[in-house]
């Protein structure tokens, strides 16, 4: 945590006006004496860097891993102002690797939320990223041009997002209901108190977005998991995103969209993918 309240004048001039960019809690640091490589964990919507304790068990002895928790969610900085859009995250995610001295190549694993995220931080700052691994990634077509023609799913999506930024409260009621049915992570964590933070993070990330064309785009090796159970991600930009990019892999599970059961060894085994010597 800060140690000064994030919607004070002073903190609203270092990180609104002058755009000082937040550093964020580092949620676990594994470090090895000589690291085949250097892997970075990014959470999804509403969750924390503890939504991968179980992957980072099961991930080989000889990688260094950092887990962080996004701005606005876990032990991070949670202003009520801010914007909470990727290009926020991304520059939040940057501050902090710079303050940890990370200076290896890094394979970054972003779930959901945290895929766009990673996206924005290969578009962004190239040199630092060797791989993406994108798990559930919520890519979708956000252009007026698009809209027009989106098929019914992604249009039924659209609506459920705008109930939840018309109706906070009522969303924040059903969490726990969502974590005992294991359909959200444990860490899953989304209360009156932050259902703002997860609104807000919503609108600037999820339903405004250029993700699905950057990904598109990216000349970086990326592997993409998708939980054939997944209700919120449209298997067909995936496609997309794989049919316009040759360095983009897509793996389909028997799962839905949190990092639970099945997903855990499939996200470990696309790590390994792309460190493997002929990737």
């Amino acid at each position: 945590m800060v140690g000064y309240n994030q919607d004070c004048m002073f903190d609203r001039l270092l990180h609104r006006y002058m755009r000082l960019p937040y550093t964020l809690n580092v949620y676990s640091v594994r470090k090895t004496r000589k690291p085949r490589a250097t892997i970075l964990l990014l959470h999804g919507m509403g969750t924390s860097g503890a939504a991968w304790d179980e992957v980072i068990k099961g991930l080989p002895r000889d990688l260094d891993i950092i887990a962080l928790d996004l701005l606005g969610f876990g032990e991070s900085p949670n202003p009520r102002w801010a914007v909470y859009s990727t290009v926020t995250q991304a520059r939040s995610v940057i501050a902090t690797l710079l303050k940890l001295r990370i200076r290896q190549q890094l394979v970054i694993v972003g779930h959901s939320l945290g895929g766009l995220v990673a996206v924005e931080v290969a578009k962004r700052y190239p040199l630092l990223v060797r791989a993406l691994i994108l798990c559930s990634p919520p890519f979708y077509n956000t252009t007026i041009e698009a809209r027009r023609l989106l098929p019914n799913r992604e249009r039924e999506l659209q609506r459920a997002f705008r109930l939840i930024e018309q109706h906070p409260k009522e969303f924040a009621s059903i969490v726990p209901l969502a974590v005992k049915y294991k359909l959200v992570e444990q860490a899953f964590e989304v209360t009156d108190e932050n259902v703002d933070i997860y609104v807000a993070a919503l609108r600037s990330s999820i339903v405004s977005q250029t993700s699905l064309d950057d990904a598109k785009r990216l000349r970086k090796p990326m592997r993409i998991v998708h939980g054939a159970l997944d209700p919120v991600v449209i298997k067909k930009n995936l496609d997309e995103i794989v049919a316009a990019n040759d360095q983009a892999q897509l793996t389909v599970i028997l799962a839905g969209h949190a990092i639970l059961g099945p997903y855990v060894p499939a996200v470990i085994k696309q790590v390994e993918s792309v460190l493997a010597p002929d990737s």
